[in-house]
């Protein structure tokens, strides 16, 4: 972590994106121990009653006696993110929207309104680190606890970005920061953990899809790799690449959805063995590095994957070809494709279609 003294040995401001939870209170109170100094921002996203968050981190705030600023970017997270996650449902892929509001809102907006408020960085609690070398690009690195590590939902912030990021919790375990928040007496130190996606308080998606996007379960035709009709389905925005349940499908061995064919309305089905794909095509990269192709690196296809040796390949028109050095289950379009060499983050891309498997 870069020193507390700025010009003139002036302290260095740090505002710390605080969410009410036990890793960003944490971060607030360490970096004000270690003598930055420091105040709050909270992002308030949802326009509805769920604000218990804001009133968290109000109080952990006043409990470390640092102000506190609450910013409302209702309306820009609602056009970034949830019509983002709609929209990809809707077309047949699966969003990730943790790696679509880091850039955008999170690392975007916040950050801005950080800087506006007279910070020289952002923290926040991600367990990732990164390194600002002094004559080179900053380096984003895996957390050293493998259960929680970050990472992969920060491959898409810019270097700029990068450069006015903190992670302090990136050489801690999950058990140690929950240790730290007991021994600091902060007032949230028995709070659990965030649910998977914020704006979805009951983790029921397909319910947000229907009810605020307005996707109807639609049935459709469930076909084979020869086009023959295995069944229906009840609406495209209910299945994911990988999925076995739900399928209602009688059949002499366990199917899977290989994939979705929005345009026709239709599923794609098949055994397991046919899930493992060759490698795949993506879009949208954005390095952290300057690559020199063909490029050798190991990869993640989603967040709980564990990394695997690939190859990545120009294909023109914007798009990369990465293949696997040996066949991986699921690959899914929407999610993202992030490339590491050890622990540091390459780059990465939005995952497009899969070789040699589904569509």
């Amino acid at each position: 972590m870069r020193g507390t003294m700025g010009e003139a040995g002036t302290k260095k401001r740090v505002a710390v994106a605080m969410s009410g939870g036990v890793d960003s209170s944490v971060t607030a109170a360490m970096l004000q121990r270690e003598g930055y100094e420091v105040f709050g921002i909270t992002m308030q996203v949802l326009d509805d009653e769920r604000r218990q968050h804001i009133d968290d981190a109000a109080a952990v705030a006043a409990q470390l006696g640092i102000a506190h600023h609450v910013v409302d970017l209702v309306e820009p997270f609602r056009q970034a993110v949830k019509e983002y996650f709609i929209a990809e449902y809707r077309a047949g892929r699966t969003p990730n929207p943790c790696a679509r509001c880091n850039p955008l809102i999170k690392f975007g907006l916040l950050l801005d309104k950080g800087l506006e408020l007279g910070a020289d960085y952002l923290a926040t609690g991600h367990y990732a680190r990164v390194e600002h070398p002094a004559d080179a690009l900053p380096r984003l690195l895996k957390g050293l606890d493998p259960r929680k590590d970050q990472s992969y939902f920060l491959f898409s912030l810019s270097s700029s970005q990068l450069a006015r990021v903190l992670f302090p919790l990136g050489g801690y375990t999950k058990d140690t920061v929950r240790q730290m928040a007991a021994e600091m007496g902060l007032v949230v130190k028995n709070k659990g953990d965030s649910q998977e996606i914020c704006f979805i308080a009951d983790d029921d998606y397909i319910r947000f899809l229907e009810e605020v996007g307005g996707l109807t379960g639609q049935q459709g035709k469930v076909v084979d790799r020869c086009g023959r009709v295995l069944g229906k389905h009840n609406g495209i925005h209910r299945y994911t690449v990988g999925q076995r349940r739900g399928l209602g499908i009688a059949w002499s061995e366990p199917l899977y959805v290989l994939g979705v064919d929005a345009a026709n309305n239709e599923l794609l089905a098949g055994t397991e063995g046919e899930l493992y794909c060759t490698g795949l095509f993506a879009s949208g990269f954005n390095w952290l590095c300057t690559p020199e192709l063909p490029l050798a690196a190991a990869c993640k296809i989603r967040y709980r994957h564990q990394p695997v040796p690939c190859e990545v390949t120009a294909a023109g028109e914007g798009l990369f070809e990465v293949r696997f050095s040996e066949p991986q289950k699921s690959v899914t379009p929407g999610q993202a494709v992030v490339l590491y060499r050890d622990d540091q983050v390459l780059g990465g891309g939005w995952i497009e279609k899969a070789v040699n498997g589904a569509m």
